[in-house]
């Protein structure tokens, strides 16, 4: 055991708030030479500052903490060690080459930071202070070192390997020796449980989830946003850092802006406002003068950078997001997002990100096949989405391709090698002999299928899918409609409409030519089509036969006389994280439990009925309750996604969302079809204005003559029967006399 805890010399955690996993050389070394690692720090000395927050930290000041917390009081093993920084950029092989030379402390590692600035380790003698220390280095290298106080917990950014500038076999060799007494005695430290060889290998299991993302929630932030986030933007829009001569105009300019969202509270400016090199009386003297001004509130500029950025969106887009909103109801908060959501939104203009969202949740459903759910009614589910992205002519549908193809990439390498076996069996069977036997059909399994695939080969996909979902996605609507036969795609609406509930579906042919069976439908598809697409397949002879109401619609921007939307690209480090999700989706099997989840749908669709029963809408009663569904499916997506024990808030969010952004395109697409098709058949009845309640325009006290007038003739007898019985079903009114009600006191309204 005691060979064990030599081993270890640090801890490593995923952020100032993660746990902190004794760790190994071995672990430490591993960690630096991670590609994500490099890729994270590249994109940080590029500006974004955020990812900062996300990168793993060390301990260089202790090795052990008990139950992994970091913390002085919890220092199982703090070391005889002083991590010094230097903040000047450009400057790390200036001082590397210093300390080789004559140092007066034995340096253990030194290295370059993520932006450019020095860390330092050295062997702290015994009895001296680390302010002494501090002085030393100060002396021998010419450059202030940072003058914040150095405790056994603290922690440093880790950084690549290629950053590291010199490491002193020494830092690895933590004995009894070495370790020192800032908060525990001798007799403490031999009695506190030991490292074990089982928390050795929890070093890479722990990081390779989100690394860095518990750092977020720890460091000083407004509304969740860390300041170091707000100001860097901050610099951003105001011609950057602070050059030579203009250090404390721009720093007062900035606290000025600052304070309003620091409660006006000097000491937390002087907390959270950067440097350069000002001493604590200088910025003191920089935050005093900006206090003096008159409080004018969030100055313009600085709502629009926490807006986006609590959206986590660039904030020179905020001003499309609130365009974006205001249209469709819809912000959705890309900061919130779970692993391979968030990714799949890099680069794609914030009008785009509902298609883009809609478009990958039929197939990451599809990679979660083997899950199960209780819905509010009580019924188990399986995750059957369909969604169709819908806008005209070079309205950049290929956006959504583009995420699908990278979510898609793991189901083809696999159907790749399944297709190259069946085609070797199609060329045997092909080749054989007349009297030779025909080789066995090897039945594989292929989840990735043509939208125009035909019924009889569908079948058997189905057959061979072992359990699994199969996918499609289609790049033209038009095309499908085209390929389905005699303009009835609708020969596919039975199968498509089975897959949503995972329904029994077969066929029965008298020949070998033709496939025969019955199978449980499993099948998911992303398709993209012109409206003029969408309006052909879904007609007033079909628009009722349930298949709408099942589709996950999401409408693109309108591309009329618009400036060319600007794209960015995701990264090596972006695709890894949704491959990434991707595995985390397939990992789950089994029933899914999601209470808090069903509680918030089920609050919502009712909330819905009592709209729809109030303005007597149809429609929106029709497409009500699938939507629910929807977002239900949409948020077990996510909570899978989030690695939540249980869904958090930004879950519920998101699922109450696409339920609402669901029934809104739903109605918009298809309801006006589907209404007239009911006032057509006098079974339903068109809504009278769209933004009026009928229930609540008649007075406390009617009759029957009042509620036909105000429905000016287009319901009939039978029909309003029907409302006033669910009127009173549901307790809005009791009769007061043969002719009329009266409206019931319902939660404190009437």
């Amino acid at each position: 055991m005691e060979a064990v805890r030599g081993m270890i010399f640090t801890c490593i955690g995923r952020g100032h708030g993660a746990p902190a996993i004794p760790a190994t050389r071995e672990d430490w070394e591993k960690m630096r030479r991670e590609p994500w690692l490099q890729q994270m720090c590249a994109r940080i000395e590029k500006g974004d500052d955020e990812l900062k927050h996300r990168l793993p930290v060390w301990t260089p000041h202790c090795a052990e903490f008990k139950d992994n917390h970091r913390a002085i009081a919890d220092a199982v093993r703090p070391l005889n060690r002083l991590m010094l920084d230097f903040d000047e950029k450009g400057h790390t092989d200036e001082i590397c080459a210093r300390l080789l030379e004559k140092s007066p402390l034995m340096p253990l590692l030194i290295e370059e930071s993520v932006r450019r600035g020095t860390h330092v380790l050295v062997e702290l003698p015994e009895g001296m202070t680390p302010e002494t220390a501090q002085e030393l280095m100060k002396e021998a290298t010419g450059f202030t070192p940072d003058a914040a106080v150095k405790d056994v917990s603290r922690c440093i950014y880790m950084v690549p390997e290629d950053h590291t500038k010199y490491v002193n076999p020494k830092l690895f060799e933590v004995s009894e020796e070495c370790e020192g007494n800032f908060s525990l005695t001798s007799n403490e430290r031999k009695s506190a449980p030991v490292a074990n060889e089982s928390k050795i290998g929890l070093v890479e299991a722990e990081l390779k989830s989100e690394p860095g993302e518990q750092e977020l929630k720890s460091a000083p932030s407004f509304k969740g946003i860390p300041y170091t986030s707000i100001i860097s933007e901050w610099w951003r829009r105001n011609g950057g850092e602070p050059a030579e001569g203009e250090r404390n105009v721009k720093l007062h300019k900035l606290a000025v802006n600052l304070r309003a969202i620091c409660d006006n509270k000097k000491e937390v400016l002087m907390q959270v406002m950067p440097r350069f090199g000002l001493s604590d009386v200088e910025l003191k003297s920089v935050v005093d003068s900006a206090c003096k001004e008159e409080p004018k509130g969030v100055s313009k500029v600085m709502q629009g950078i926490i807006d986006a950025l609590e959206l986590g969106i660039n904030p020179d887009e905020i001003e499309d997001a609130e365009a974006v909103a205001e249209e469709t109801g819809v912000k959705v908060n890309v900061k919130a997002l779970p692993i391979g959501l968030k990714e799949s939104l890099v680069g794609v203009p914030v009008s785009m990100h509902m298609p883009v969202l809609c478009g990958i949740m039929p197939i990451c459903a599809a990679y979660a096949d083997q899950v199960t759910v209780e819905y509010c009614d009580g019924n188990t589910h399986r995750l059957g989405l369909m969604s169709i992205i819908r806008g005209e002519q070079a309205s950049n549908k290929s956006v959504v391709k583009n995420a699908v193809d990278i979510w898609k990439r793991q189901l083809d390498e696999e159907d790749a090698l399944a297709r190259k076996r069946e085609e070797e069996w199609k060329e045997r069977k092909k080749s054989r002999k007349a009297n030779e036997k025909a080789p066995e059909d090897p039945h594989v399994l292929i989840r990735v299928v043509p939208v125009t695939v035909s019924c009889s080969t569908l079948l058997k996909r189905f057959k061979n899918a072992q359990g699994h979902t199969l996918y499609s996605f289609g790049e033209e609507l038009d095309t499908l409609r085209k390929t389905n036969g005699a303009g009835s795609w609708s020969s596919k609406y039975d199968i498509y409409r089975l897959g949503f509930d995972n329904g029994e579906w077969g066929q029965d042919y008298n020949s070998d030519a033709a496939e025969s069976g019955v199978v449980n439908v499993a099948y998911n598809w992303t398709m993209l089509g012109t409206n003029g697409a969408l309006r052909k397949c879904f007609k007033s002879d079909n628009i009722e036969n349930g298949l709408s109401s099942r589709i996950l619609v999401a409408e693109m921007p309108d591309a009329s006389f618009s400036k060319m939307p600007k794209f960015g690209k995701r990264s090596a480090e972006d695709e890894a994280r949704i491959q990434e999700a991707v595995k985390r989706l397939r990992s789950f099997s089994g029933l899914v439990d999601v209470p808090r989840l069903r509680k918030a749908i089920e609050t919502w669709v009712e909330e819905k009925r009592v709209e729809a029963a109030k303005d007597i809408d149809h429609v929106k009663d029709t497409y009500r309750k699938r939507a629910a569904v929807i977002g239900f499916r949409c948020g077990v997506i996510f909570h899978m996604l989030s690695g939540c024990a249980r869904e958090n808030k930004a879950c519920i969010d998101f699922a109450l969302m696409m339920a609402q952004y669901c029934l809104d395109q739903q109605i918009k697409v298809f309801g006006e079809a589907l209404r007239n098709e009911y006032v057509n058949a006098q079974d339903e009845c068109q809504r009278y204005g769209a933004n009026h309640s009928i229930f609540d325009q008649l007075a406390p006290s009617f009759s029957m003559d009042d509620l036909r007038a105000l429905k000016r003739g287009y319901c009939g007898e039978s029909a309003l029967r029907n409302i006033i019985t669910r009127w009173r079903r549901d307790g809005w009114i009791e009769k007061t006399d043969s002719k009329h009600w009266a409206k019931v006191k319902v939660n404190g309204e009437r």
